[in-house]
Parts: C-alpha cells; structure tokens; sequence
C-alpha cells in the first residue's frame, strides 16, 4: 500500500482528537473504516503509531516521528488546494463569500449588512453545531470565514493556518424556563432555584455538555439530564419539562423566560476565522455591528449589559451613560 495524503491527514485528525471516534467523526467515516484504515497504514510503515488506551489514542514514538513529517505535507496540500480552487472559482463563477457559522441571533443582521455592501457578491450560509467542523472547513478552502463560540474550559482545536479575531472575549450563558416557572419571576435566577429541574443539552455542540456538567457539578447539583436538539429543547422547556442554557442574545417568548444565572458560571469565547487578515476585514465589522444589534434587541441581555457596565464605572472610576 502507498501512503496518500488522505492516510497523512487521518493520522493528524487520531492525534489531535485524540480518538478514533472523533477522529472518524471529523473525517466523515465510520470509526471501523477508520480503524482498519489505520492498521493498514501501520502494516505498510512496519510498526504500532497510536497505543489504543482506555482513554483514547496516543501516539507513539515511531508515530511522533511519522506525525512530525505528516503534518507539514498535509498543511501545504491543503494550502495548494485551497488557493487552487478559490483562483478557479473567482475566474468562473464571480465573487463570492462563503460562511460557516455556529448558532448566533447575529446571522441575520450580518448577512443582511454583507449584502447590502457586497452587491453582486454569491453569499452562502454553512450552519453546524461543531465549531471544530467549521474551523477545518475554513482550513480545508470549503469556507472563507466561520464564526464560532468556545466553551469555557473546553478550547477550540483551532487549525495553525488559521487567523482569527475575537469578538467577545466572554459572553455570558443565561437559562431558558417556562414562563410559568417560579424562577421566572426573579430578574437573576440561580443554579439552586432550579435544583428540582431536568436539564437538557446537545452534546453534538463542542464542550457544550462539558461545561454544563462542570458547571452543576461545582454547584452541587446532580440533577437528570436529557440529551436533544435546540429546536426540541425549546418546545420542552415552553411546556415545562426541562430548562436550558441559552445564549444571552436569546429573547424570551410568551411561553419561555430567559434569565441571567447568577454570578455567571458559564461563558463563552466568540471569534471569528479565516485564512488571511484580508479577509477577516472583510467581513468582521458587519459581524460586529450584528452581534450588538442583536445584543441590544434582548431585553435580559441588554440590561445585563447595562448592569456590568455600571458595575466596571464603580471599580474604575469611570461614568457611564445610563440608556435607560
């Protein structure tokens, strides 16, 4: 067998996962594709490149070796293929400006603001609830740009060809309820008001379980957690069953409450990447002005906001104008 770059780039994807199952999972195969695929590589070198451990995968020596000459060949075939394909592309089809993005209430305004200044530019939207997936689109030349947010605690495997540009360095994590639900009635919930609860969360979202689990965890709670999709979280949690974390820019309904949790315990990083500076600013002050927008039409976020920025004019001194 000859090794192919497809064999180099599997072997870079098992050591920065970590695992044949995230691994296989990044590589859109199933892991048994991928474990006979990696004996066949280790046949073809002559020796064990990952110990296979309860926890996952590591490599091993004669895999350092092999991984320290992999990873620059991979790197550079990307490089040609993405410049290969985006000279192709403009020389055909036109400009265009292709998106990845994690859930945001900021995507509407940002595309409605690209289109407004980029007329005649194609415009597309990639939605995924992996950032990491985004991340290595946007290496691999599928997409120019991925906005993403990194759970506390749980970073990014952000590609090393990669710039990027951070938005909000922490934006807080706020809880949906019913409407009905007592904690509903306080401006700020805390973690012990909803001690009785079920939780639900997806855990297809990167370090999304992750950080709810530390979170309740140093909280001291241990409560039943159910495992679905955002738009199935939402019927539940109108109807009473579950609650859920929720992004602040999020906005209440007549049936479900979004509230600020109390010292808030999870955050997260939002940042935007792409290959190059040039075309980061091509696109980062529309994101920017559509992140705030959105920010400012969530009553609970907004006056959140107006809260923390009250709180940093005490400490520094500072006067802040009030948009009360």
């Amino acid at each position: 067998m000859e090794l192919e770059v497809r064999h180099l780039r599997a072997l870079c994807a098992i050591a920065d996962s970590g695992s044949l199952h995230k691994a296989a999972r990044q590589l859109g195969m199933s892991q048994p594709s991928l474990t006979t695929q990696l004996r066949r590589i280790e046949h073809a070198l002559g020796g064990q490149l990952f110990a296979r451990e309860r926890t996952g995968c590591r490599p091993t020596p004669l895999g350092r070796v092999v991984l320290s000459r992999a990873r620059p060949l991979v790197t550079e075939m990307r490089a040609l293929v993405t410049e290969t394909m985006a000279a192709a592309a403009r020389a055909t089809e036109g400009p265009r400006l292709r998106i990845g993005s994690t859930a945001s209430r900021a995507i509407p305004g940002w595309l409605r603001k690209l289109r407004v200044r980029l007329p005649g530019t194609e415009i597309s939207l990639q939605m995924d609830v992996s950032a990491n997936a985004l991340l290595r689109m946007v290496a691999d030349g599928q997409l120019d740009v991925a906005f993403v947010h990194e759970v506390e605690g749980s970073p990014l495997r952000l590609p090393e060809t990669l710039r990027r540009r951070v938005l909000l360095g922490r934006e807080p994590q706020f809880v949906s309820v019913a409407a009905d639900h007592p904690a509903a009635r306080h401006p700020v919930v805390s973690l012990r008001d909803l001690a009785d609860d079920r939780w639900m969360v997806d855990p297809t979202v990167d370090g999304e379980w992750d950080g709810l689990r530390r979170v309740l965890t140093a909280a001291g709670l241990n409560p039943p957690v159910l495992h679905g999709d955002y738009l199935t979280a939402a019927s539940l949690v109108a109807s009473g069953e579950v609650v859920t974390l929720c992004q602040p820019t999020s906005r209440g309904r007549a049936d479900m409450a979004v509230r600020p949790l109390a010292g808030d315990p999870l955050g997260v990083r939002l940042l935007a990447a792409a290959r190059t500076d040039d075309e980061l600013d091509a696109v980062y002050g529309e994101l920017e002005a559509a992140y705030w927008e959105a920010a400012r039409q969530a009553p609970a976020y907004a006056e959140w906001l107006l809260r923390a920025g009250e709180t940093r004019a005490a400490a520094t001194g500072t006067l802040v104008p009030s948009s009360r």
